[in-house]
């Protein structure tokens, strides 16, 4: 499905699509035509059905796998293909989302310190530092650190948005003791594989995290995402208001940002960056 592939990727992209969205959808619709053995032009939509039924009640995925198939398959024939609007779809999730489990500043401090190399550590602090989903971390360059300005420029972030961010003092100086050290560029988090400079992909920067949340005990559920958690939720908890934790986080509506609103604990009136509030251990210094 070479040419099909071309042109779907193409519309994904010119709607502004997320790379990890664009995967996504283009593996559902490839897997489509492996489990029937034609290209996906051929198959029609009571079959594309009868797929999604098979994969909920024979592979027995997830309900939220599952639904990035139905988006990327409903994609694909109506935006590439041109059919008329899709009607298959799968019965909705039976249990209501949950809300995340928030790691405390104790914790958070504990997972820095529990991180084997200078450049994990920074890592996961700049997640947490400045709210960054994880492909908007990986993506960093060296260039998006504006000192001047004490920001964090998030580029082409979900929804093909740029917006700025939080630069913490301390950050900053962690920031610059890597760059001394390791002088990356132009990716601020660089591939340790390959000649030509790549951004860390989106699994390293998880085991990143997934060990050092290991090595402190902590039990918590949750992937580097919690990160992003912790910053709007001590945001919330140390006075910052909605409307600014919206424009950090770049959320298009306020609602998604007001779910924080039952997560946090506390309402104290200092506006200070959440990293600037950690107590973290005289080890982390230079």
């Amino acid at each position: 499905m070479s040419e099909l592939r071309t042109r779907m990727i193409d519309d994904m992209t010119l709607r502004g699509m997320a790379a990890k969205t664009r995967d996504s959808y283009v593996r559902a619709v490839a897997q489509l035509a492996v489990y029937y053995h034609r290209s996906p032009d051929r198959i029609s939509d009571r079959e594309v059905q009868t797929y999604l039924l098979h994969l909920m009640r024979e592979r027995k995925l997830s309900w939220s796998s599952c639904n990035v198939a139905v988006h990327g398959l409903r994609f694909f024939y109506h935006q590439t293909l041109g059919r008329e609007k899709p009607r298959f779809h799968i019965p909705g999730p039976r249990k209501p989302s949950k809300l995340p489990e928030i790691l405390s500043q104790e914790e958070v401090a504990r997972l820095f310190s529990n991180t084997r190399l200078p450049r994990h550590r920074v890592l996961l602090m700049t997640a947490y530092a400045a709210g960054l989903r994880v492909s908007e971390l990986v993506h960093l360059r060296v260039r998006d650190i504006d000192s001047d300005r004490m920001t964090i420029r998030v580029e082409q972030g979900k929804g093909a948005q740029d917006r700025y961010t939080l630069l913490s003092p301390r950050l900053l100086e962690e920031l610059r003791s890597y760059w001394q050290l390791e002088r990356p560029s132009p990716w601020l988090f660089p591939t340790r594989r390959g000649k030509a400079p790549q951004p860390m992909n989106y699994g390293t920067a998880e085991r990143i995290y997934v060990a050092a949340k290991h090595r402190a005990s902590i039990a918590k559920a949750g992937n580097i995402h919690a990160l992003r958690h912790a910053f709007a939720t001590h945001l919330l908890e140390s006075g910052t208001d909605l409307h600014t934790i919206q424009r950090l986080l770049g959320h298009h509506h306020i609602s998604s940002t007001m779910r924080y609103l039952h997560l946090a604990r506390k309402n104290v009136t200092d506006r200070t960056s959440p990293l600037d509030l950690l107590e973290l251990p005289e080890s982390l210094g230079h």
